[in-house]
């Protein structure tokens, strides 16, 4: 198989080029993506098979672009986004140009080219904030965030493209993950990379708002049976393993790292922070799919990982466009 990946320089869409590297030994991968800031080439450093990876710099907004590295593709992962809410309640226009129109320029192309599958990799953001229950694929889309408002424009437009012009599009919708490679400017990494310099982490209102945790090698396993299994034209929810407040994870990692309370600052809440998020997968497990792992048995190697490889974090960090993200992002919040 020759896959298209769009975003594979990226946490999640890196660990899915690694992942089914290894896991196919004939597969044959280009990854389109523009090296943003959270883009990094250290994410596949020392790859299995990287000989069948090639890595092509460009936008999936720019149709020229997109024809070049859709050529003689069977199938597209697309997971290019701009993807952290913070960032998103600062500035949306990047969102829209990449979630958006990149979406619609990689479906245009798809078509053009008779592409036998594309994958749609979306959020359970979508959904919105869920007080009871949990979230099924033909629930109505509710997003509060830009962010999220962004991806639930890209999941309606690959709808119409199978609707309107019968492309054989499946999208997934995940839960928060977690792993090797997140940039840290997530909850996680920023959490347990604060905590190994002896840096506070800052927590968002009361705590209280719950998400659901996946590690990104299971998504990145839900995606592959996604892409070989689903049914075309349908959508596929990928929950995790543990739903938790967010005050109880962050008990948990310090707990683990050993980190006094006093490491944990409370800052005023995000803005039209959603409360709730929870996903039925019910339909994924129809065909097949199983966890790998659980989450503290995810949770503690992911720590260790961060702990083992000061290499790649602190570079990252340490830049200027990030800390002065930073700055602006947390100006005025202050103690609750």
């Amino acid at each position: 198989m020759r896959l298209l990946v769009t975003g594979g320089l990226g946490f999640i869409g890196s660990n899915f080029v690694r992942w089914s590297l290894a896991a196919y030994p004939t597969l044959k991968i280009t990854n389109l993506d523009l090296r943003t800031y959270a883009g990094n080439p250290a994410n596949l450093k020392g790859m299995k098979g990287a000989a069948r990876h090639r890595w092509v710099k460009g936008d999936v907004a720019d149709p020229a672009a997109v024809d070049r590295v859709m050529r003689g593709v069977d199938a597209v992962v697309h997971f290019a986004a701009e993807s952290h809410v913070d960032r998103s309640i600062l500035d949306a226009s990047s969102f829209l140009k990449t979630n958006v129109t990149g979406t619609q320029v990689l479906l245009d192309a798809a078509r053009r080219h008779g592409v036998g599958r594309f994958v749609h990799v979306s959020t359970d953001e979508v959904y919105g904030s869920v007080a009871k229950g949990e979230s099924k694929e033909t629930d109505p889309l509710l997003p509060n965030s830009p962010y999220a408002a962004s991806k639930a424009a890209s999941d309606l437009m690959v709808r119409s493209a199978y609707i309107t012009h019968g492309l054989p599009v499946v999208t997934t919708r995940c839960s928060n993950n977690f792993g090797p490679y997140q940039f840290p400017e997530k909850a996680l990494p920023l959490m347990i990379t604060n905590w190994i310099e002896g840096k506070p982490f800052p927590l968002y209102g009361d705590g209280l708002n719950i998400r659901d945790w996946v590690h990104v090698s299971d998504h990145c396993r839900g995606v592959d049976m996604v892409l070989r299994k689903g049914v075309v034209g349908e959508t596929y929810n990928i929950g995790g393993t543990a739903s938790l407040t967010n005050r109880e994870l962050v008990g948990m990692v310090r707990r683990i790292m050993k980190v006094p309370e006093s490491l944990v600052v409370p800052v005023k809440d995000r803005q039209g922070h959603d409360r709730r998020y929870a996903v039925d997968c019910a339909k994924l497990r129809r065909l097949g799919f199983k966890h790998s792992t659980t989450f503290e048995t995810a949770l503690r190697a992911t720590i260790d990982w961060y702990r083992e490889n000061a290499w790649w974090w602190q570079p990252l960090k340490g830049r200027g466009d990030v800390k002065a993200y930073y700055k602006k992002q947390y100006a005025g919040r202050g103690k609750k």
